[in-house]
């Protein structure tokens, strides 16, 4: 029983070390190879151009700053010409655009983070939970640590005469990705943990609407786009540029249908590579542009209002990709939907350096390209690399500990035979 029990106290302890190996190697990029090693903007874009050689994505708009100043661009297409005034849609990088919006609301003293939301309510309320719905407020809906469980994830809708209420979106959401319910409520306790939700920037859509009297993307237009001189980008869906709008496509490289959306503040936002530049030089503290934002209510944009795992993952509508030094981070937001759109930003808050990716046609190259940026730039593994080397750090995981099982249930059995052989000697 002794023998038994110190192999079991063995296993459990090599198991423990070989996780923890894993994990902490990938956390750290101990082994990551990224696709480049080259960190020159120059030369890093001419390795993203080879890049794209060995698999598919149907568009491509990048561009590379460093010291606050835009260093190049580079454009991919497989049909009709792409360039800085192609208008993407961006998935879930809206929600970073969003942010800046409600924040100017704040700077103006409409909106106070810290309240419950009810409090600028009418149109809709959240639905009686079973937590107090009062420990709602702007802070936790901007980081995602509201206690909504609604997960969203929106797939759209091919029509637009289909499109929802924003009222009857947040009580369930018609175009709910597959395996979500859609209804917009609490789930868990306010300000416990951060949970991803879309139904949560759904409704600050809500807010700005009811605070400023004014539709969403007539507010974001005036108050945020037009200061910015961002001409090219709206929320709500116009005809006007649908001669400049990319075409979608499928992994496959399929043509695929335009989505249109009732949460345009999750997800729908339209825009081009030549108005991110911009909004880029809105963080840029040495940029002479007229900013609807001051610097005080930028860096509340990423000081840290949640964690994951011991680490900063998010401050109010922003991903905290990785810490450079004190108070200082690589923020921004990736954007992801299907058929395949993939979008990323990332300012280095202290250096001014960056990179905007906007990308059809592949669900991750531009997730991908950025975050090996932050990886040159920094030598760390950023939030969302590390989500997407979740499932290599788990198989190795697995695989690790099942070898480490199977060495010592054959060493303790060959012990345990030569234990015997050895008795039977002894007796003989």
């Amino acid at each position: 029983m002794k023998r038994l029990l110190k192999y079991v106290l063995l296993t459990f302890a090599l198991v423990i070390v070989w996780t923890t190996i894993i994990f902490f190697s990938t956390d750290r990029g101990w082994w990551y190879t990224p696709f480049t090693q080259y960190q020159k903007p120059i030369h890093f874009i001419t390795s993203v151009q080879k890049e794209l050689q060995s698999e598919y994505v149907g568009n491509m708009a990048i561009a590379v700053f460093q010291n606050g100043r835009l260093i190049k661009e580079s454009f991919h297409t497989n049909a009709k010409i792409v360039d800085k005034n192609t208008v993407f849609q961006v998935a879930s990088l809206s929600k970073f655009v969003t942010a800046i919006g409600v924040m100017c609301l704040v700077q103006e003293e409409k909106i106070d983070l810290d309240v419950p939301v009810s409090t600028y309510l009418t149109r809709w309320q959240l639905p009686i939970s079973s937590f107090n719905n009062n420990e709602v407020t702007v802070r936790r809906l901007l980081s995602h640590t509201a206690g909504l469980t609604d997960g969203l994830g929106y797939a759209g809708f091919k029509n637009i005469e289909n499109v929802q209420s924003l009222e009857s979106s947040l009580s369930r959401a018609k175009d709910a990705d597959p395996n979500k319910d859609g209804r917009t409520r609490v789930g868990i306790l306010p300000g416990s943990e951060w949970r991803y939700s879309g139904g949560g920037f759904t409704l600050l859509q809500l807010i700005v609407e009811e605070v400023s009297g004014q539709s969403f993307d007539t507010y974001m237009r005036t108050e945020i786009f037009e200061p910015l001189m961002m001409q090219s980008s709206f929320y709500q869906w116009n005809e006007k540029f649908r001669d400049r709008l990319c075409d979608f496509y499928n992994a496959d490289g399929s043509k695929a249908t335009h989505f249109y959306y009732t949460a345009q503040a999750a997800t729908s936002l339209y825009t081009t590579l030549a108005d991110l530049e911009k909004l880029f030089h809105l963080f840029n503290s040495e940029s002479s542009i007229k900013k609807p934002l001051s610097s005080k209510f930028q860096r509340m944009m990423w000081q840290v209002e949640a964690s994951k795992l011991g680490a900063p993952i998010y401050g109010l509508g922003t991903f905290l990709f990785t810490e450079t030094e004190k108070s200082h981070f690589i923020i921004g937001h990736d954007g992801q939907s299907n058929p395949p759109i993939n979008t990323a930003f990332r300012f280095d808050t202290k250096t001014k350096d960056g990179i905007i990716i906007l990308t059809t046609g592949n669900p991750d190259f531009a997730t991908r390209i950025a975050s090996d940026w932050v990886f040159l730039k920094t030598g760390k593994i950023d939030a969302l690399l590390f989500v997407l080397q979740q499932n290599k750090m788990v198989k190795s995981i697995i695989f690790g500990n099942i070898t480490i099982i199977i060495l010592i249930i054959l060493i303790a059995f060959s012990r345990m035979y030569k234990h015997a052989d050895t008795n039977r000697i002894k007796n003989g």
